[in-house]
């Protein structure tokens, strides 16, 4: 068996000679639009002031490209798509689990942290978890289920019931 040497990482943008496109839609440093100009002037336009020419959307009709440092262009993007995925995951489905014979008082913690959650911004999803005869007694742990609602402090609507191979559950959210 052969090991393959290390690929060297890809990157998506192209810049300066790698650009192959005749002429391009330059944009400057300062966010100008300098209009089309031939890849070589704007290469050599890129050089005067010391940075890249980055390619940054290629379509049919021309491609764009910009003047930037490329290790700072790379950090923006970067950063750009953290800030999406931070936005992406902000909704997320938080579990909790109920028996049918929870006492109060462990009801009511398991509240507390079902209105944290939904303070967060969160969904919370209440599962009832019914076992051998208990899944007889349906109608029971949705009451359990109204019941833990109630203790929450929070003003809350519901968005889905439906009844699980475990019994009922029901996603609430902040209203």
């Amino acid at each position: 068996m052969f090991r393959q040497p290390p690929q060297k990482p890809v990157s998506k943008y192209k810049i300066n000679e790698q650009i192959k496109s005749p002429e391009v839609r330059v944009i400057d440093d300062q966010g100008e639009n300098l209009g089309l100009l031939k890849t070589v002037e704007a290469i050599s336009l890129a050089k005067e002031k010391g940075i890249d020419l980055v390619e940054i959307a290629v379509t049919p009709k021309e491609t764009v490209a910009r003047i930037i440092d490329f290790g700072k262009f790379l950090y923006q993007q970067e950063k750009a798509a953290k800030k999406q995925k931070e936005k992406q995951s902000k909704n997320v489905l938080k579990g909790i689990r109920l028996r049918l014979m929870i006492q109060p008082h462990d009801m009511q913690t398991k509240a507390r942290q079902a209105e944290k959650f939904l303070l967060e911004g969160h969904n919370v999803q209440v599962d009832t978890f019914l076992t051998g005869r208990q899944r007889g007694r349906i109608m029971e742990a949705e009451k359990k289920i109204q019941e833990f609602i109630s203790y929450i402090g929070i003003q809350t609507k519901i968005l889905q019931q439906r009844r699980g191979p475990r019994g009922p559950q029901v996603i609430i959210s902040k209203s």
